[in-house]
């Protein structure tokens, strides 16, 4: 059978290195020897000995989404074997995290990582007075973290002299050093006018970096378990 759908463009081919690789733009590739951790229903294909569990319901086994307070349910993988994972067909994106790094990220934006790095779920400071507060998941460690994002992200620097404003739907995630507070930039009276209704986004200040997705609402699907 002959066709460019079988050409090594598309083609998997047996792990030259263990751990966390793009396959493509779109899926990540994760050979396993002992464990990792993925949002549930994200593997897409598997070969080899290995185990899928879901992770308790809990505050460990649960990523909030960063405004919502919604829970985005985790597994953990175990074995020996070749994993896959995708979520919508969305881009794919590998950060290594270092000793001594953060990196505050946005629950619906993580695929997979790996079971070195621990991960705490917190209130994102100076966004207590909306219904529910806003949740964050903080990385650290040592070990890497695979992210999805609709589009390709804009990754913007912040400096002191510059602080950054960003939509509170299009956030993906921050750098450590970076404080962050609500800011209302119109009043009810400009909304009411024909404003753009953007009435209140995240300040982020400090020296770092925030990540946006190029895009602000995503229709709600229900959550595979």
């Amino acid at each position: 059978m002959k066709s460019d759908l079988f050409s090594s463009e598309h083609m998997a081919q047996q792990a030259s290195v263990p751990g966390m690789t793009l396959q493509n733009a779109k899926s990540i590739k994760y050979t396993v020897n002992g464990e990792m951790h993925a949002r549930q229903g994200a593997m897409i294909a598997y070969r080899g000995g290995l185990e899928f569990e879901r992770k308790g319901q809990g505050m460990g086994g649960m990523l909030k989404r960063a405004m919502t307070g919604e829970g985005l349910p985790l597994m953990a993988v175990r074995g020996q074997g070749e994993a896959w994972f995708a979520h919508e067909a969305q881009n794919c994106f590998i950060v290594d995290v270092e000793p001594g790094d953060m990196l505050t990220v946005n629950g619906r934006n993580v695929l997979c990582f790996d079971a070195t790095l621990s991960y705490e779920i917190k209130t994102v400071k100076g966004a207590g007075i909306t219904g529910g507060g806003l949740f964050n998941s903080v990385f650290t460690g040592s070990g890497r973290l695979g992210l999805v994002c609709e589009g390709n992200p804009l990754v913007i620097p912040v400096t002191p002299q510059q602080p950054v404003y960003v939509d509170t739907d299009a956030v993906v995630g921050w750098t450590a050093d970076l404080a962050t507070t609500l800011h209302r930039s119109q009043s009810i009276g400009s909304m009411i006018r024909g404003g753009s209704g953007e009435a209140v986004q995240l300040m982020l200040r400090g020296e770092g970096y925030v990540i946006v997705r190029p895009s602000e609402v995503t229709p709600q699907k229900p959550q595979q378990h």
